[in-house]
């Protein structure tokens, strides 16, 4: 019987490079970890300043196409 090739190959990890990986997954997970936290933070706050009738930080108002002539 044929062996079917699946573009995966079997690699046989040192100790050391199998305790790199392991550390290279949990610090991929505590980076998402954090960020998820930090959103999870920032929507509290922005719904407390709803809940509060308070408008959300905005001191000048941008725009890509100020009004008046265009200046060429």
């Amino acid at each position: 019987m044929a062996e079917e090739k699946t573009g995966w190959e079997k690699e046989e990890l040192s100790k050391g490079s199998f305790a790199f990986e392991v550390l290279r997954a949990i610090a991929i997970t505590l980076g998402l970890s954090l960020l998820w936290a930090m959103e999870a933070a920032r929507d509290r706050f922005f719904r407390l300043l709803d809940q509060w009738h308070i408008p959300s930080f905005r001191w000048r108002k941008a725009s890509a196409f100020p009004p008046g002539p265009s200046q060429r």
